[in-house]
């Protein structure tokens, strides 16, 4: 009985989309991680724009996944927060240095779904620790 629980496919696209945003890559000598959304935040007004319509998706994901609309303000307000400082020259650019709205609204969307899944998770657990044990007698 190898049953098989896996993310929604919104949640992963989420995740990869949250990844490229806000951490792909890292800034050389320092190491702080930064996306797309840092770089094209550079581009005032305009950068700012665009990376909410981004941020925007992944709150249309998290819907598709059908989480609750109180979450999905929570996600609002980030974006929010994100673009509202953001705006401000200089100092969103560093904001965007360290606050990553699509990597806390991911979250949102993981804790959401772990919580609606949590006996699956933990049967699938204890049957692959099972199965596991069960090699080891062999």
């Amino acid at each position: 009985m190898n049953t098989t629980l896996q993310a929604p496919k919104a949640l992963l696209r989420a995740q990869k989309l949250a990844n490229l945003t806000d951490t792909k890559f890292r800034i050389p000598l320092i190491g702080i991680p930064v996306g797309l959304d840092f770089l094209v935040g550079l581009i005032p007004v305009v950068g700012d724009l665009i990376m909410v319509g981004v941020s925007l998706s992944i709150v249309t994901m998290a819907k598709s996944m059908q989480v609750p609309q109180a979450l999905r303000i929570a996600m609002l307000r980030n974006i929010g927060i994100d673009f509202v400082l953001g705006l401000i020259p200089f100092v969103g650019d560093v904001v965007d240095l360290f606050y990553k709205s699509n990597q806390k609204n991911v979250r949102i969307m993981e804790k959401w779904w772990v919580s609606q899944n949590h006996q699956a998770i933990q049967s699938k657990g204890q049957q692959t620790l099972q199965e596991w044990k069960n090699s080891q007698d062999s």
